[in-house]
């Protein structure tokens, strides 16, 4: 079966993953996509998500923080803010934050003078930790 290399790396922890893969499953600004061996050319932002690397017969999911995908026939390569292999993910510290960040939303929501809470920030941190969660195989709310 067809591979195509993928390497994602983060500012802090440089390289986190480099593999041969058969398929990358992963979500862009514009939705979900499916990354194969001799795909077209392709730029694009990522958001928040759990990431899924079919390799193998198998399947491994990696979270993503945000960043850019750029992908060429033979190579993806990720440049995220943040990314962590399942080993790396804290689930409590995770849950906690899935937590306070779902609260923050609901209080933004419930309220009518809301100045104090910065909805965009706590959305996108419930985001993150969901997807953290979900690369643990924990599913929340």
């Amino acid at each position: 079966m067809a591979t195509i290399l993928l390497e994602v790396a983060t500012p802090d922890k440089g390289e986190v993953y480099k593999n041969d893969i058969n398929m990358l499953i992963t979500r862009s600004i514009c939705g979900e996509l499916g990354i194969l061996p001799k795909h077209a050319n392709l730029l694009t932002e990522l958001i928040p998500h759990a990431m899924r690397i079919k390799e193998g017969g198998g399947e491994t999911q990696l979270f993503v923080s945000g960043g850019f995908m750029e992908v060429t026939p033979e190579k993806i390569t990720i440049l995220a803010d943040a990314a962590e292999t399942p080993d790396d993910i804290d689930v409590d510290r995770a849950k906690d934050a899935y937590k306070r960040a779902e609260e923050r939303v609901t209080a933004y929501k419930q309220s009518k003078s809301s100045e104090e809470i910065d909805i965009d920030r706590a959305e996108a941190a419930l985001a993150r930790a969901k997807a953290r969660l979900l690369v643990k195989g924990v599913h929340m709310g």
